[in-house]
C-alpha cells in the first residue's frame, strides 16, 4: 500500500494535513519529527514525506529539526509553513523574522510556472500565518511564488523533487490548496490511490477474524457512531464471539438506552448487555468539579463496569473500543499537548483486567468511519447521528453532576434536537447540543419573580472535527427552541446561543 510520512513539528493542522491526503485516497502516518530515522523513512517506502507547520522559529536553538540526509533520500518532501521554512534553513538559505510583515490569514498569493502549482490560475487566496520568512534561498531552489508581504511564499528544486510553501494548502481558505496536493501526490510523488474504505474493510474483517479466533471479546458500545461501527465490523468478523457492553451511567441523553438495544439486539442480533451503572458512576462524581478529573474517574469506572461484566461472562480478556485517530490526538499522544483526556484513551487507567486492546477505528477520521459504516449497512439514522461524547452529560454539564442537572439538561437538550429535526437542519450542522452551565440569573414567569439556570445551545459545521464554524441556525429555530426549554423545563430560565469556532474553542466545553 503506498503511504505518505507526515512528519510532525507540532503544528496545530498537522491531523488535518493526513486527512487532506487520504481524501486523495493514499494513506497518510504522522509520526514525531525525532521518532523515525532516515533509514526507517526508507525501509517503510513511503511515497513522499510532508514536513509540517509548527510553533517555533527554526533558527531557535530549542526549535525541532530533522535529519538533512531526509533531503536527500531522493524521496519527495513538501514543507508547509515551518516545515518549508526548516528546508529552507537546514539546506542552508536564511530565515529571518518577518517583524512589521507577518502575515496571518486570507492573503493572495502570486504562482509562477511549477509542478506544484500545474492546472491553478496565476494568483489565488491562500491562508498566511507567519511571523519568519526565508529571506534566501539554499542553493539548488527556485522562488515559485510570492505575496505582497511575503517575496518567497514557495521555493521548489524540481530535480530533487524538493517543495516548500510558506502558506496552509490543507486549509479550507486556501482556494487550490486540494489540487496543490494533490500535484504533489500524484504527479510528484507518482501516487496512484489505493487507499479506499471497500479495502480498509474487507482487510479489517479478515484481520480481526484470524488476530481473534477463538477469543471472547467484549466491546464497550456507547451507541455513538465510532463504537457502532466498530461493533457491526467485529460482528461481522467473530459472530457471537463478541459480546457488547452499553453501561447506562445516568450521563446518557434522551431514550439513549432504548435506542441501543432496539438496534443492536433488534436488527443485528448482537450480543448486547444492559449494565445499569447509573448509581455507582453519580456517586463517584459527587463534588467533583474540574472537567479533567470528571474524564478520568468517567473514564476509569467505565473499565471497572466492564472488568464486572467480563469476570460474569467468563473468560474474556479482549477490550475492543470505538477510539478514532482525533480521539488520540487530543489526548495528547505522541508530542501533541493534551486537550482534553478522551475516556477511551488518556482517561483509562494503568492497570487493567484485560490483556489485549482492540480498536478498529484508531486510524480512522469521523468521515472515514462513517463511511464505514455506510458499507456495513448501518441505518442512515445511526450512520449520520449526532456525535455524542463518551464521558456522556457530565462533560456538558459545567460543575458538579447531579440527578437533577442531569434531567434539566437531558429535557433541554432533547428539545433542542426535536428543533432542529423539525425544521429538516438535522443533517446541515455536524453537531448539536445543549450545555448546562453553572450560572443562574433572574427571570418572570407570569407575575412571579424566577431564579434559574442558564443553558447554552451549540451547533458547529466542520468537515473534519479537527476544525469547527459555529452554525448559522434561523433565528426562528432558535427562538422555538429557547422558548419551548424556558417554558417546558422547570428550572431554567435563560438560553443563549454559542457563536464560538473551533479554534480558539472545541466543541464541547469541557
Amino acid at each position: 500500500m503506498e503511504k505518505i510520512l507526515v512528519l510532525d513539528f507540532g503544528g496545530q493542522y498537522n491531523q488535518l494535513i493526513a486527512r487532506r491526503v487520504r481524501e486523495q485516497h493514499i494513506y497518510a502516518e504522522i509520526r514525531p519529527y525525532n521518532k523515525i530515522t532516515v533509514d526507517e523513512i526508507k525501509a517503510e517506502g513511503y511515497a513522499g514525506v510532508i514536513f509540517t507547520g509548527g510553533p517555533n522559529s527554526v533558527y531557535d536553538v530549542n526549535s525541532p529539526h530533522f535529519d538533512p540526509a531526509i533531503l536527500s533520500a531522493g524521496i519527495p518532501v513538501l514543507g508547509i509553513c515551518y516545515g518549508d521554512q526548516l528546508m529552507a534553513y537546514m539546506g542552508g538559505g536564511k530565515v529571518d523574522s518577518a517583524a512589521s510583515s507577518s502575515e496571518y490569514g486570507r492573503t493572495t498569493v502570486f504562482f509562477s510556472e511549477s509542478p506544484l502549482f500545474a492546472g491553478l490560475p496565476a494568483e489565488s487566496v491562500c491562508w498566511m500565518s507567519h511571523t519568519d520568512y526565508i529571506s534566501t534561498l539554499p542553493e539548488g531552489f527556485t522562488n515559485i511564488a510570492h505575496s505582497a508581504r511575503c517575496p518567497i511564499a514557495a521555493m521548489s528544486n524540481d530535480a530533487r523533487r524538493l517543495y516548500g510553501v510558506q502558506f496552509h494548502p490543507e486549509v479550507t481558505h486556501t482556494v487550490y490548496g486540494r489540487q496543490m496536493l494533490h500535484n504533489f501526490l500524484y504527479d510528484i510523488c507518482g501516487c496512484k490511490g489505493d487507499w479506499v474504505m471497500e479495502r480498509f474493510l474487507e482487510q479489517s474483517i479478515e484481520k480481526y477474524r484470524r488476530e481473534l479466533s477463538g477469543k471472547k471479546v467484549l466491546l464497550a458500545l456507547s451507541g455513538g457512531l465510532d463504537s457502532s461501527v466498530a461493533a457491526v465490523l467485529l460482528h461481522r468478523a467473530i459472530g457471537h464471539d463478541l459480546t457488547c457492553v452499553f453501561v447506562d451511567h445516568g450521563l446518557l441523553r434522551k431514550n439513549e438506552a432504548e435506542f441501543v438495544r432496539d438496534t443492536f439486539v433488534g436488527h443485528f442480533g448482537m450480543n448486547v448487555i444492559i449494565a445499569d451503572a447509573r448509581e455507582r458512576f453519580l456517586r463517584k462524581l459527587a463534588g467533583v468539579t474540574e472537567p479533567e478529573k470528571k474524564r478520568k474517574i468517567i473514564g476509569g469506572e467505565f473499565i471497572r463496569v466492564f472488568e464486572d461484566e467480563a469476570r460474569k461472562l467468563g473468560d474474556v480478556t479482549v477490550l475492543a473500543q470505538g477510539t478514532i485517530y482525533p480521539d488520540v490526538i487530543e489526548s495528547g499522544k505522541g508530542d501533541s499537548a493534551v486537550i482534553k483526556s478522551h475516556h477511551n484513551v488518556g482517561g483509562l487507567p494503568e492497570r487493567m483486567a484485560f490483556s489485549q486492546i482492540v480498536e478498529p477505528m484508531r486510524d480512522l477520521f469521523k468521515d472515514e468511519v462513517r463511511e464505514i459504516g455506510i458499507q456495513l449497512g448501518l441505518a442512515r439514522e445511526l450512520v449520520c447521528r449526532q456525535p455524542f461524547p463518551g464521558p456522556g452529560l457530565a462533560v456538558r454539564i459545567i460543575g458538579e453532576i447531579t440527578a437533577e442537572k442531569l434531567d434539566l439538561l437531558r429535557e433541554a437538550d432533547a428539545i433542542f434536537r426535536e428543533e432542529i429535526a423539525h425544521a429538516n437542519l438535522d443533517t446541515a450542522p455536524s453537531q448539536y447540543f445543549a450545555v448546562l452551565t453553572d450560572l443562574h440569573s433572574v427571570g418572570v414567569m407570569g407575575d412571579a419573580r424566577t431564579y434559574g439556570a442558564t443553558v447554552v445551545l451549540r451547533a458547529v459545521t466542520t468537515d473534519d472535527f479537527m476544525t469547527a464554524a459555529w452554525t448559522r441556525l434561523p433565528y426562528d429555530v432558535l427562538e422555538k427552541a429557547g422558548s419551548r426549554i424556558t417554558n417546558e423545563v422547570a428550572g431554567i430560565t435563560r438560553v443563549v446561543y454559542d457563536i464560538t469556532s473551533k479554534p480558539p474553542a472545541t466543541v464541547e466545553w469541557e
